[in-house]
């Protein structure tokens, strides 16, 4: 049978059923007794160190900047020119078209160096920028969280290190301006203040999910939302998973979007490092917690998803008291992969060399540009 001909059994073969796939380690050089598939390893590649309070992306393609390419499941540290950030740690993160932005973060000594500018780097041409602002920037904070909506960067919360922020700062892309948002709420009214919680949109309103400070971590039973129509935080009262109930209260977790459903995963509730799985829905605000779980408790990992649903989490403190950090990557598919998807990784499993063959190559055996596009 030749290869072109094995390529099409496979897809016709794919048709057959969609599943969930059960979360599941694919790269860790700290465990030795795991089966690693041989094509999740690959002589002469270096893995980024393991660490905490650091942000990923992700595209069709890459995990970025320390790039994980999801095809040939092997790192890579970009080398990119121009003005890089410095204060990192703890820093908020948005992929925008091909930009990446970068906001806020802290560095040596952390907690006394922190940052209030807007770096931008194009993954494509490997540059960073430094995005020349007009209007008052927010505080130099690190720990808040920040989403892009309607071509505008919303920023909320954080720290000083010292002092804790419920300020909510909105950065126009086009014009580059900064304006510090004033809610009509009464000070009483305000969501309390915070620092590595997560955020989540559904266009109309902004959804603060977690966070808290050094002392306690704030629940999710109910959550706070700001209404760019009114300019009124609003506090939206969510559903229990049954007998199960509302996550636990947690700071230091991750967070990632899929249309109208948000996904958060481990973090610290102020005794215990998490690993549990949750969603909870933007129109019903019902909860599930779901049967995934990642495979060792984590908190100040980061996590991203593909435009396809699946979410890669990397990293973390996985020891409070040794404050021993993590180099592990996990997936896991946040939603039943489309047929698409569900050809593509058996492809590759069937077919582990394809990423070594030419463009006329790949084209002479039916595949897209876009799916070429993904083996570079």
């Amino acid at each position: 049978m030749d290869t072109q001909t094995a390529m099409r059994d496979t897809i016709n073969g794919s048709k057959k059923r969609a599943r969930w796939l059960q979360a599941r380690r694919i790269f860790s050089p700290s465990c030795p007794n795991l089966r690693i598939p041989n094509r999740f390893l690959r002589e002469g590649h270096s893995v980024p160190p393991a660490r905490s309070g650091h942000r990923c992306v992700a595209d069709s393609t890459n995990l970025e900047l320390w790039r994980f390419h999801f095809v040939t499941a092997t790192w890579q540290q970009v080398q990119t020119e121009g003005y890089m950030p410095t204060e990192l740690a703890l820093m908020s993160a948005v992929f925008h078209g091909n930009n990446l932005l970068v906001f806020g973060g802290t560095g040596i000594p952390f907690g006394e160096n922190n940052g209030n500018d807007v770096h931008v780097c194009n993954v494509q041409y490997k540059r960073w920028n430094l995005l020349n602002c007009r209007g008052k920037k927010p505080n130099k904070v690190y720990g808040q969280a920040m989403v892009i909506i309607n071509g505008c960067l919303y920023v909320f919360g954080g720290t000083t290190g010292y002092l804790y922020s419920t300020d909510l700062h909105r950065l126009d892309l086009t014009t580059q301006e900064w304006t510090q948002l004033k809610p009509n709420n009464a000070p009483s009214d305000l969501p309390e203040e915070r620092y590595r919680h997560e955020l989540a949109h559904d266009g109309q309103r902004i959804y603060i999910l977690g966070g808290g400070t050094s002392l306690m971590s704030y629940s999710l039973d109910k959550i706070h939302a700001y209404n760019l129509e009114t300019n009124y935080w609003e506090e939206m009262v969510t559903q229990p998973h049954g007998r199960i109930g509302f996550p636990a209260a947690r700071r230091c977790h991750s967070c990632v979007q899929v249309k109208d459903e948000v996904f958060i995963c481990g973090g610290y509730n102020g005794e215990l490092i998490l690993s549990d799985l949750w969603k909870i829905n933007l129109q019903t605000f019902q909860w599930t917690k779901l049967l995934a779980a990642m495979p060792e408790p984590a908190y100040f990992h980061c996590a991203a998803v593909t435009p396809a649903g699946c979410m890669y989490v990397h990293g973390g403190v996985v020891n409070m008291y040794g404050n021993r950090r993590s180099g592990s990557l996990y997936k896991v598919w946040l939603v039943v992969p489309n047929l698409l998807e569900l050809t593509w990784e058996k492809l590759l499993k069937t077919f582990p060399h394809l990423a070594q063959l030419s463009t006329l190559q790949l084209l002479s055996m039916g595949l897209t540009q876009t799916l070429i596009q993904r083996l570079k």
